[in-house]
């Protein structure tokens, strides 16, 4: 016998889907069309991810808008991906980490989140949908179901189990576990996903379709197809900005960083830009392949094709190696490129978009009442198919980010001490408990950047990113207190804003 409360949150949630699935159903909104998300893991551009690129580029940011400005609400995988799924900030969904401890993929999300994120809309709205790639990082753990839960909302399941791979790797086919090994042929997992997209496509025959492509490129280890491993073998990361350049006035984290780097740190880091460009390069070649397959089945005309990333990447800015999880614009940025029914050739558009808003876009896209659910984003529909900015897009937004460390010292790395964590090479560290931030990223009337640390110090951050586009220099005790009093108080609205009044 259920728990009445169980009966409750179960008359919650089926008035919500009510009052979605009613007022699209009684606004006569246009046919739904479909929709392709592919989505890579650890791409920036700040450091020129996006150079191998090209076909991409062709495909569909020349075939439709680039956004300049778009970003990810919080710099890790899991985290990331939770926020893009269910269109929430992270305080908002509650995932703090990657771990499972830290509520990714666990049974709680799975249970509070999974049945409000986007493809359980676009199931109940008629899509079939189908998914292939990284998921979430602990998806699959035994602790929270195994291969066999398949998340909800999707009709054709293709979910990595863990971490990102390209050999030797667990999928859960439709919740039936699907081991691979290291032949290339068979289990390269790009050309897998890419592969399987292709057959769900010449066989698909129910229209609209939603498809999300999640490869493990450019995530570690970085391994190449044969025919790339030895493509841009001179290619080293970019010297410009702040690479190499000591953090000095930064939170502790970055200032422990060493500066000028070791010789082995430069060595290792401009070894993964090379590999990570590599691995990108079959993630082009499917975005050919899928576009080619959409505009043979004469679909290309009626499908609108996202391409992003989870979070961005550095190689030695502010002389950390290798990594993400900072606040600085290398490793919030993401590409944004989108092509479709009434997007205009070889747009650029510098609107803030964030990964929150993909949802609220594809539910629009759908003839969905985004308003009436729970997400923090809005759509960015109305940007794709007019040439007119609205007065009502937003000026700022939240980045979040929740801290991990070891409680123990890293026996690699004694002298360091415990609460730290990602502390390679060299034992310099790339994370720690108290790396816990939050700030806001305004773009109007001001470029700034403004962030509050949750440590002993209550550290905080702030840049002019208009006279200081590489972060180099924090202005926070140089301004005016006002300014600061005014940024703060901008912050703690941020941080317990809920679906509409996030877009505020």
């Amino acid at each position: 016998m259920r728990h009445p409360a169980s009966w409750a949150a179960l008359l919650v949630l089926s008035a919500a889907w009510q009052l979605v699935l009613g007022s699209a159903a009684g606004g006569g909104r246009r046919s739904p069309h479909n929709i392709v998300l592919i989505l890579t893991d650890d791409q920036d551009t700040e450091i020129e991810g996006m150079t191998p690129m090209k076909k991409t580029q062709a495909l569909i940011g020349q075939a439709g808008v680039s956004f300049r400005n778009a970003f990810t609400v919080t710099p890790l995988c899991c985290p990331s991906r939770s926020s893009l799924l269910s269109g929430r900030y992270p305080h908002n969904h509650l995932v703090r980490n990657n771990s499972l401890e830290g509520n990714c993929s666990s049974p709680a999300w799975q249970k509070n989140q999974e049945p409000l994120a986007f493809p359980s809309f676009l199931q109940k709205q008629g899509y079939q949908t189908f998914y292939a790639g990284k998921y979430l990082n602990q998806y699959g753990h035994p602790a929270a179901g195994g291969v066999q839960h398949v998340p909800l909302g999707w009709s054709y399941w293709n979910g990595l189990v863990g971490n990102s791979r390209y050999y030797n790797y667990t999928l859960s086919a439709n919740g039936r576990e699907e081991r691979h090994g290291q032949r290339y042929q068979d289990d390269y997992l790009t050309d897998l996903i890419t592969n399987r997209s292709l057959e769900f496509l010449q066989k698909w025959s129910h229209p609209p379709f939603l498809m999300v492509l999640a490869p493990p490129a450019s995530h570690s280890p970085w391994t190449a197809a044969p025919g790339y491993a030895t493509a841009y073998n001179t290619t080293k990361a970019p010297r410009n900005g702040s690479f190499n350049v000591h953090g000095k006035d930064k939170h502790w984290l970055v200032r422990q960083a060493r500066s000028p780097m070791a010789n082995t740190s430069i060595e290792f880091l401009d070894k993964a830009y090379r590999e990570r460009w590599q691995t990108l390069l079959s993630v082009d070649d499917l975005v050919e392949k899928v576009v080619g397959r959409l505009k043979a089945l004469d679909l290309l005309a009626s499908t609108y094709v996202f391409y992003t990333s989870d979070n961005g990447y550095h190689a030695g800015q502010f002389s950390l190696p290798i990594d993400k999880r900072q606040l600085y614009e290398f490793d919030i940025r993401v590409p944004l490129l989108v092509r479709g029914p009434g997007i205009k050739a070889n747009q650029t558009r510098l609107e803030p978009i964030l990964n929150i808003d993909l949802g609220p876009t594809f539910l629009d896209i759908a003839g969905l009442n985004v308003s009436q659910t729970a997400m923090d984003g809005q759509s960015f529909l109305p940007l794709l198919v007019s040439p007119a900015q609205p007065s009502t897009w937003r000026a700022d937004f939240l980045v979040q980010y929740t801290g991990e460390g070891h409680p123990d010292r890293d026996p690699a790395c004694p002298a360091l001490g415990p609460g730290v964590s990602q502390c390679f090479p060299d034992c310099v560290c790339e994370d720690a408990f108290n790396n816990t931030y939050a700030c806001i990223r305004a773009l109007h009337p001001h470029s700034l950047q403004y962030c509050e640390f949750a440590d002993r110090q209550a550290f905080v951050e702030l840049y002019n990113l208009t006279a200081d586009p590489h972060q180099l220099h924090n202005v926070a005790r140089s301004v005016d207190p006002t300014l600061l009093e005014a940024l703060n108080q901008r912050l703690i609205k941020l941080q317990a804003c809920e679906g509409p009044s996030c877009r505020a």
